[in-house]
């Protein structure tokens, strides 16, 4: 069963989850309000609910984004387990930002193969949903 998840008390399961090496999905929205769901790394930051996404800045899922912030959805399973953040995502194009998406991306996965035109879709994250594995109760 799905729950909300609190994001100024997440449980330590949930965190723990989201810092598991996974294959995550973005859901972008294109102009005409369809959904296009592509497969991602993320990384997420819970003190700051900020969730990253690093890409080239040609891609489908940036181009959706490169005219203003607009709402996004990333998601993760592992058999039974499942978690889902939301909020609003802007593309960075600045070099700091694209290095600290790309040191966090090292961390949770492997380093990025070089790319010039890398972006960062950065995520404020306003809402995360979960199965009852990151249940407070049982954490």
């Amino acid at each position: 069963m799905a729950k909300r998840i609190d994001l100024d008390h997440p449980p330590a399961a949930f965190l723990s989850f989201w810092r598991e090496r996974h294959l995550c999905t973005l859901t972008t929205l294109r102009r005409d309000g369809t959904p296009h769901v592509v497969p991602v790394g993320v990384t997420y930051d819970a003190e700051a609910r900020v969730a990253r996404v690093i890409t080239g800045k040609a891609t489908r899922k940036a181009a959706h984004l490169l005219d203003g912030p607009g709402p996004v959805a990333v998601c993760q399973v592992d058999g039974r387990r499942w978690a889902t953040l939301e909020g609003q995502a802007t593309v960075r194009t600045d070099p700091e930002s694209v290095a600290d998406a790309e040191r966090r991306y090292t961390e949770r996965y492997k380093a990025p193969r070089p790319n010039p035109d890398r972006v960062v879709i950065e995520i404020a994250v306003t809402r995360a949903t979960g199965n009852a594995v990151f249940d407070p109760d049982t954490d």
